[in-house]
């Protein structure tokens, strides 16, 4: 699937995958991407060329130059753009139904799926001044190993567990940032589990008598087992804390050194000095889940845990090979549309990628 693909028979099995001509015309017009037939005869003819345009390399300047040569359109670069900004809604409602059909066989079975964000840069001077990012809110399902959820935002948005649907009797997975005791009591009312990473000092540990937990004096006490399994309840705005498990695996003694390491040498660029319990907790994989601990033991726990990597390659996968990089453009409206065009691409090959490779590994190892 590549811009060669929008001149070729691949072009009218998008379509379909995108829900037919018919389903796209009245899309358009329902979210003002399209309201009348001028240069570009019709909602289908836009789309392809507004694809041809984000998912090319040459600028707005060669997509308008294709359309042309091979009758597509006749219209300008400021048209073009134009007919790009009007079109984020509609793209937004094709990438939504590409992953909600590949969210139908993640209900199936208990689902685990993986919460996580990743960020491009916005274009423009003061927008790489002051660090400004597009946000891409992400779910990965591991069964289909398929994006089943994406969301838009900037850098305002912050990352939470429960931004997207909850599947009854999924293990949702997340990292650091999602220790959020307010936000996972939503996802488990909705009758599913978690398993979160957690940092010694983003929560508020607590003991089953809702005294102060002490845990880096606990990691400190179990150096000797390495592990640790029990009750822990976390304070959130709710009036009763929220009862988890906590569960901490002490790294292997290379691990545990780069670790350190690593947070020392990141110390003596920022020029700060490193607090005691942080070395301590750095020794420690400490994660809070919700999960039963006779179903879900220890080894069970930290097994799923070590599943996130696959989002992580599923988001190299979007960068350096589907090419999820920051918008050219600086206006909000062309840049969201030039992100969802390459989300788009992102799940339209999916199921060639699967075709192509079989049973994803961990269906071929069940």
């Amino acid at each position: 699937m590549n811009r060669e693909s929008l001149s070729n028979a691949d072009w009218l099995r998008t379509l379909d995958r995108l829900g037919g001509a018919e389903l796209l015309e009245e899309e358009a017009r329902e979210f003002g991407a399209f309201q009348k037939a001028r240069k570009v005869k019709c909602a289908v003819d836009q789309l392809r060329l507004v694809l041809a345009y984000c998912w090319s390399q040459y600028g707005l300047r060669w997509a308008v130059a294709w359309a042309e040569a091979i009758g597509l359109a006749s219209l300008s670069n400021v048209a073009l753009l134009k007919r790009l900004r009007n079109s984020v809604e509609w793209l937004e409602r094709l990438v939504g139904r590409l992953v909600a059909d590949a969210g139908v066989a993640a209900a199936k079975g208990r689902p685990v799926r993986l919460v996580d964000a990743t960020s491009v840069a916005k274009a423009g001077r003061a927008a790489r001044n002051s660090g400004g990012r597009w946000r891409i809110h992400s779910v990965f399902d591991l069964a289909s190993e398929r994006f089943t959820a994406f969301e838009l935002t900037d850098e305002s948005e912050g990352e939470v567990i429960d931004w997207a649907d909850v599947i009854r009797g999924e293990i949702r997975l997340g990292d650091r940032a999602y220790l959020q005791p307010d936000r996972i009591a939503k996802v488990l009312n909705r009758g599913a589990d978690i398993v979160v990473r957690a940092g010694w000092n983003n929560a508020r540990w607590l003991d089953s008598k809702a005294n102060r937990l002490d845990l880096i004096g606990l990691l400190k006490k179990s150096r000797g087992k390495g592990v640790i399994d029990r009750p822990v309840w976390i304070k959130g705005s709710a009036k009763e804390p929220l009862a988890l498990r906590l569960v901490a695996i002490r790294k292997p003694k290379q691990a545990r050194d780069l670790s350190i390491e690593k947070l020392k040498r990141h110390a003596r660029d920022k020029g700060r000095n490193l607090r005691p319990e942080t070395l301590i907790a750095a020794e420690w994989v400490i994660l809070v889940t919700s999960l039963d601990r006779e179903e879900y033991p220890l080894p069970a726990v930290s097994a799923l845990y070590r599943l996130r990597w696959r989002i992580e390659i599923a988001f190299k996968h979007l960068k350096s090979g589907v090419g999820l990089v920051g918008p050219p453009a600086e206006d909000p409206g062309s840049a969201k549309a030039h992100i969802l065009c390459t989300l788009l691409l992102a799940l339209l090959t999916e199921p060639l990628i699967a075709d192509h490779l079989g049973d994803s590994p961990r269906q071929a190892a069940a």
